[in-house]
């Protein structure tokens, strides 16, 4: 009996290792990728970002100088990139969030034609990407008499002559932020509306025996507690967008940097020391303040959506 016991033992262990085998065959790719394009880039900045490199003549090391010099040394960081940065990503994270869950919510209300159709609708200004974002507002803010928003205004007689708005430093990182806002119905949004259609119908049922009247009440009790990891994703996919999404002040004005720095964000400002500059090292010690302020809000989402 001893020997047939442990002969069964063997074969389920022999079976679980197959199991893990194919597994891994079937995460390999995606693992060998995700190291190829994620893990390596992130090591390699994170090396040098501790190093003085014009991508011409070799790396030199310079330890932790190029911090001390971001921090001490660096006025358009501290008076410019950085404020404009947490500005627009307060905005534009928990707003663009915010927004895609109510759309999602109130598409969810709908029966499944219309919904496709306004899904298809309000998730187009992300696919199109900024180029063509950029022509979009550019002729909505265009500072002469034929810009969309000039002409009105005019009409009305709120203004007597044009305002260049893209070239402002008052008006660009608010016409940034109304951009990203309009276009941040991405596949956070789709995860979210997915979510919602998903919900158990009985949760619903069984609520409204317990005294749940209105769908405010459903979307508070039931559905946001019931889709919290398409919440996490949406928020993680948020946070994401609003920090890299610099690319838009660049593409109104026409100009990195920015106008008076009022639209540089921080990508805007690696974009400016890594391939304009060509200061790597530095631009990589500023890619990894980015990092670590991206895992700090991802963690902080993390931990509000966990399951525990």
């Amino acid at each position: 009996m001893a020997g047939k016991s442990t002969k069964r033992k063997k074969n389920s262990i022999a079976r679980h290792e197959n199991g893990n085998k194919s597994a891994y065959g079937f995460l390999a790719p995606y693992l060998i990728l995700f190291s190829i394009f994620i893990i390596i880039p992130i090591i390699i900045a994170i090396g040098l970002s501790f190093t003085s490199f014009n991508t011409i003549q070799a790396p030199t090391f310079k330890a932790f100088l190029n911090y001390v010099n971001l921090i001490t040394q660096d006025e358009i960081f501290m008076q410019y990139v950085l404020p404009n940065t947490i500005k627009y990503a307060l905005i534009v994270g928990p707003g663009g969030y915010i927004l895609a869950f109510l759309i999602a919510w109130a598409l969810s209300q709908l029966t499944s034609v219309p919904r496709t159709i306004l899904a298809i609708i309000f998730y187009s200004p992300s696919m199109t990407g900024a180029v063509a974002m950029a022509v979009v507002w550019k002729i909505i803010f265009s500072g002469d008499q034929m810009g969309l928003i000039n002409n009105w205004l005019m009409n009305l007689g709120v203004i007597d002559e044009p305002i260049v708005w893209l070239t402002s430093a008052q008006f660009l990182l608010p016409i940034m932020i109304i951009v990203a806002l309009w276009s941040s119905m991405g596949v956070g949004f789709l995860a979210m509306l997915a979510g919602i259609l998903n919900a158990d119908e009985e949760l619903y049922e069984a609520a409204a025996i317990d005294g749940v009247k209105n769908r405010f009440q459903e979307m508070i009790y039931i559905t946001v507690p019931t889709m919290k990891p398409q919440m996490l994703f949406g928020a993680v996919m948020a946070i994401v967008n609003a920090f890299q999404n610099g690319v838009i002040g660049v593409q109104l004005s026409g100009a990195n940097p920015t106008p008076g720095y009022a639209g540089q964000l921080i990508v805007n400002h690696i974009e400016d020391y890594g391939f304009i500059r060509y200061e790597m090292g530095y631009a990589a010690a500023v890619s990894v303040i980015l990092l670590l302020i991206v895992m700090v809000f991802s963690k902080v989402f993390g931990r509000l959506f966990s399951e525990n």
